[in-house]
């Protein structure tokens, strides 16, 4: 599972707790909260933390509606056991190599080049040697955010730094550790998916 993957699965996480406290009765128990606690009221959608001397959690306002408490430290725990979960089933590659089989992240393989008859993973710290070809090795990992950027090269989209347009039509395009790769004008349309908005760049990839 990607970061960005996982920042998303936080955010539904938050947004679930969000949407059980405003849906909860507001006449809440008024049972002491240890630590802080974070407080919401029906009439707005702003969440402020904090942590008061007699351990209760109340509106500044008195003219909101009864404030609706969640429990800071359990939604705390909650996104962190989210998280280990996510890290645990982040996609992994298996490849035999020296007798062995290699157990591999995908996040940690920045691109993957032809050669000949063998595909180079172009792996942090070491590259590993596969003997299948580019095509298949494309297409077996674009739904895990690799794109072809040329006919010898694929790369992981979320390893990309950079992108320079060349007076060509075509592109550079920098990875993490300073690598660069040619972006042919034939995949230059795969350019779209390195990001999710595009600010003041719309004639990129046109």
């Amino acid at each position: 599972m990607s970061a960005r993957e996982i920042q998303d699965q936080k955010a539904i996480a938050r947004e679930m707790f969000v949407q059980q406290a405003t849906h909860a009765n507001a006449d809440v128990s008024a049972s002491p909260l240890r630590g802080a606690t974070i407080c919401s009221t029906k009439s707005r959608r702003d969440y402020t933390l904090e942590s008061t001397a007699d351990e209760f959690c109340e509106a500044a306002d008195t003219s909101l509606l009864p404030v609706i408490r969640v429990d800071a430290p359990n939604l705390m725990r909650v996104l962190r056991q989210l998280e280990v979960i996510a890290k645990r089933q982040a996609p992994r590659i298996a490849l035999k190599a020296k007798g062995s089989i290699l157990l591999l992240d995908l996040a940690d393989i920045l691109a993957v080049q032809a050669e000949g008859n063998y595909v180079s993973l172009q792996h942090r710290p070491n590259p590993h040697l596969v003997h299948e070809s580019l095509s298949s090795m494309a297409e077996k990992l674009k739904p895990y955010g690799f794109i072809r950027i040329h006919r010898s090269v694929v790369v992981n989209i979320s390893a990309v730094e950079e992108i320079q347009p060349l007076p060509t039509g075509e592109y550079r395009l920098r990875v993490k550790g300073g690598k660069e790769y040619l972006v042919t004008r034939t995949y230059k349309q795969n350019l779209r998916d390195l990001a999710q908005l595009w600010v003041g760049s719309e004639l990129l990839c046109g």
